[in-house]
């Protein structure tokens, strides 16, 4: 009996931009891989969900929505006489759809505790050169594209510059999920106004207001959502519970971890030593591992990580100030000695309860511009082409500062 072939044209229905096309049968089985399936069990926005309750969606979400503007801008470029073969269609869909295959658990919680000196990005180019073996090096060209080596710098800026697709599908989902209006901008029309020119990617003219929309949406979502003030604190005790715990691992204590956050927690994972082994483990660890594990230790003997991951679980969070100026020495002093007499801990342990950081926040960046090409064909940068002084602001770099202590 013959064996029945699966359809690997799917069609998948997304809230956001109704039907989306799966193109092929090489990026369908990507899709289907278990280092993309894990996407879905890692959240696209942390723990931004205490804040705003329906912000719950993934980075498998994420990864689909922006192969789809990926391919609706294509089109627009091909439609507008620039010249995209199929061989570069594809590679653009397989590197926008596995530009965030290496994000860890809780998004970036984990680079700033058990894994060290490695962003994301980099495990992302591991995940893909591993696909590309398994795939007979059909990913090589999307790989080329993504660490911007590809001689065609439009295509590299379709993944990575300052209007992005990946910048055009989070700030229109995370809006969405959220119910945060402000940052719902219009990709679809940013998208039909792109163009290319001396190999740049540029907006025409009478788009020049959906980029001011879409910049000052993205300054908007930054304050209101992506550094407010309890998603920070969340993040920071998570960052302080995962220390902790491989803090206590160190020093030999029993944590009850899956096997993925068990090899993470038990072992110095950095830059150099980040094999092929590394690479399987951190590909099984999701959002999930880190849940259960806290879930435990709630019940942990360890007082300090006892009561940072019962404040996740309950939501019973530190208190937060934020400030335009730094605080005083003498003001954190305080807030440690209390800390200390009423938890009965040492001044290096009270550092989990009482920290400061500074957050900022720069909307635009001169150094990789946005070009408005003018009627005549001349190119111009949105901070000097627009009329909106509000632009040349979002140029300067906004620092706040923090503290977080116990309530």
């Amino acid at each position: 009996m013959k064996k029945k072939m699966p359809n690997k044209l799917k069609i998948l229905n997304d809230p956001i931009y109704g039907f989306i096309q799966i193109p092929n049968s090489l990026i369908f089985d990507i899709i289907e891989h278990p280092y993309f399936q894990r996407l879905r069990r890692i959240t696209q926005m942390g723990f931004s969900n205490l804040v705003y309750p329906g912000a719950n969606h993934t980075r498998f979400h994420h990864a689909i929505g922006c192969m789809h503007l990926m391919q609706k801008a294509i089109r627009v470029l091909r439609f507008k006489q620039v010249k995209i073969s199929k061989e570069e269609e594809n590679a653009l869909c397989i590197a926008i759809l596995l530009h965030d295959i290496g994000h860890g658990a809780f998004s970036h919680a984990l680079e700033h505790s058990i894994v060290s000196g490695i962003s994301h990005e980099e495990i992302s180019l591991k995940f893909m050169k591993k696909l590309n073996k398994e795939f007979a090096g059909e990913l090589s060209l999307a790989i080329e594209i993504f660490e911007g080596k590809n001689t065609r710098k439009f295509l590299c800026q379709l993944i990575s510059s300052q209007l992005d697709i990946d910048r055009l599908d989070y700030l229109k989902r995370d809006s969405f999920y959220t119910g945060v209006t402000e940052g719902n901008i219009s990709s679809d029309r940013l998208i039909a106004m792109m163009d290319v020119k001396d190999d740049e990617l540029v907006i025409e003219q009478k788009g020049i207001y959906s980029v001011e929309k879409f910049l000052i949406a993205r300054r908007l979502m930054y304050w209101q959502v992506y550094l407010h003030k309890t998603g920070l604190v969340a993040e920071n005790i998570l960052v302080n519970v995962l220390k902790r715990a491989k803090e206590l691992a160190e020093n030999g204590d029993t944590l009850h971890a899956s096997s993925s956050l068990h090899y993470f927690l038990y072992n110095q994972i950095s830059k150099e030593n980040f094999t092929n082994e590394t690479l399987n483990m951190f590909s099984k660890l999701d959002d999930y591992d880190v849940l259960s594990a806290i879930k435990e230790w709630v019940n942990h003997e360890d007082k300090i990580l006892s009561l940072l991951s019962k404040m996740i679980v309950d939501r019973k969070l530190l208190r937060i100030e934020i400030r335009q100026e730094i605080f005083k020495e003498t003001y954190i002093k305080k807030k440690k000695d209390k800390v200390i007499k009423k938890l009965n801990i040492t001044e290096e342990e009270a550092n989990y309860f009482v920290f400061h950081q500074e957050i900022s926040n720069q909307a635009y960046n001169l150094k990789s511009p946005i070009y408005i090409l003018s009627k005549k064909g001349k190119l111009k940068d949105i901070a000097k082409a627009s009329d909106q002084l509000n632009l040349q602001a979002l140029t300067i770099p906004v620092v706040k500062h923090f503290i977080c202590y116990p309530k």
